[in-house]
């Protein structure tokens, strides 16, 4: 069978008037009838007969049109899903979010303020088919790939603002080794890192609060319940008074946040764009 000859047939079924469908059909009567006949000889039994000057089903052809018609409707379909599918693909940026989310919640707010497209975000460590992502690792001395903007980021240190720190505008992280941190939870990139540095002075931080919102952190320093690493601009500004911030002297605690774009799409478009467009919000945050 082929797909030709069954959209012929659902017609004539209609009709059930050969001259009539073949004038719709823009074919002529005898080559219409010979499709038909064929699709007979094809499968072996008769799907129309002779009432009159018209022609009806017999119960096989009953039988092949109440299958058939599903079908095709659903063939028929297909190019319009394709379309709206295309469409939501063109207007529509998934992006994975290892790090600096409230930064990319941010931007994504401020973009979507005069550029009609939706964005997906998710977090996952093997997500391989976003658009765009984020993630963080320590600096590294490669340079980043075609694809990538690589922003590297000092991290500073809170603490409770109080007279021990009073008169400190920087300190050596050995120094804290005896203090309480308040942290990200152990599963966050940024966490890892700032371990890593903890590490190199010779301490394992003893952690005794962990969030995985920055706001908690900052409320939790100030609060007097220890200590914490903050990122210069990816974290915002401190919202409170009774804490504050202070550069690490040593070691020289940084962190690289690694921007990519996966150039996945038939159009582009949409993502280069907000890659141009994050690429300089990630710059104006050095101003």
């Amino acid at each position: 069978m082929e797909l030709m000859q069954l959209r012929y047939f659902c017609e004539v079924a209609e009709s059930q008037h050969m001259t009539r469908s073949a004038e719709k059909l823009h074919l002529a009567q005898p080559a219409l009838s010979q499709t038909i006949h064929r699709l007979e000889g094809e499968l072996g039994v008769k799907l129309f007969v002779l009432k009159g000057r018209n022609i009806v089903l017999t119960p096989y052809g009953r039988y092949l049109k109440e299958k058939v018609e599903p079908l095709l409707s659903t063939l028929d379909q297909i190019p319009v899903d394709l379309a709206r599918l295309a469409h939501t693909d063109r207007t529509t940026i998934r992006m994975n979010v290892q790090a600096a989310s409230a930064l990319v919640t941010r931007a994504v707010i401020e973009y979507q303020k005069s550029h009609h497209v939706q964005f997906e975000l998710v977090q996952s460590g093997e997500d391989t088919l976003c658009d765009v992502s984020l993630t963080t690792r320590l600096p590294s001395p490669k340079e980043g790939r075609a694809n990538e903007y690589i922003f590297t980021e000092p991290i500073l240190l809170a603490v409770p603002d109080s007279d021990r720190f009073a008169d400190r505008s920087a300190i050596s992280l050995a120094e804290m080794r005896e203090e309480e941190f308040v942290c990200l939870a152990g599963t966050k990139n940024f966490r890892s890192i700032c371990d890593k540095y903890c590490s190199k002075v010779g301490f394992t931080p003893k952690v005794v609060f962990e969030s995985d919102s920055p706001a908690t952190v900052q409320n939790l320093v100030a609060a007097g319940c220890g200590v914490g690493f903050w990122p210069r601009y990816t974290w915002g500004e401190f919202t409170t008074n009774s804490a504050r911030l202070l550069e690490i002297s040593d070691p020289d605690c940084k962190r690289d946040l690694v921007l990519s774009v996966n150039r996945l799409k038939q159009d582009n478009t949409e993502v280069e764009q907000f890659f141009a467009f994050l690429v300089e919000y990630m710059e104006r945050m050095k101003e």
